[in-house]
């Protein structure tokens, strides 16, 4: 699988994200100088790493036959500096009831190796580079 994430500026410090048919938005809280419409790219980062492993662990329980409702995944993260990064996320899986202790080991394993967190501790090569311009109509 491969894709691709188109990204435009909406104002300030508001973007919006198109993924396939899907449209979100990020901005930045007002203390940081944003209009605090949506979340932040690094909440959306977080997030993503959170939404992952809920995935993987759902996917868990379903093939063993074992109850999904009730599953949540909580995330908190802090900053770090130089660079300006995040240094340290926990996520927090809550496992509905019914699941019995015998199958967490297991999960938590399948959980950890979400492909976001495989990402994270695997990291892709970055390119990041500039287009020129484009002219308005000659």
């Amino acid at each position: 699988m491969s894709g691709t994430v188109h990204v435009n500026h909406l104002g300030g410090d508001r973007f919006e994200i198109r993924v396939r048919q899907h449209r979100l938005e990020v901005d930045q809280p007002i203390s940081d100088g944003g209009e605090d419409t949506a979340p932040t790219p690094t909440e959306l980062f977080v997030s993503s790493l959170a939404a992952c492993v809920g995935f993987y662990a759902r996917r868990y329980l379903v093939r063993h036959d074992l109850p999904t409702e009730g599953l949540a995944v909580d995330a908190s993260f802090t900053m770090a500096a130089r660079p300006a990064r995040v240094g340290e996320i926990t996520v927090h899986v809550d496992l509905p009831e019914g699941v019995p202790e015998e199958k967490r080991a297991a999960l938590l394993a399948v959980a950890s190796h979400c492909t976001v967190h495989n990402t994270l501790t695997t990291p892709p090569k970055i390119t990041v580079d500039v287009a020129a311009a484009q002219s308005a109509a000659a």
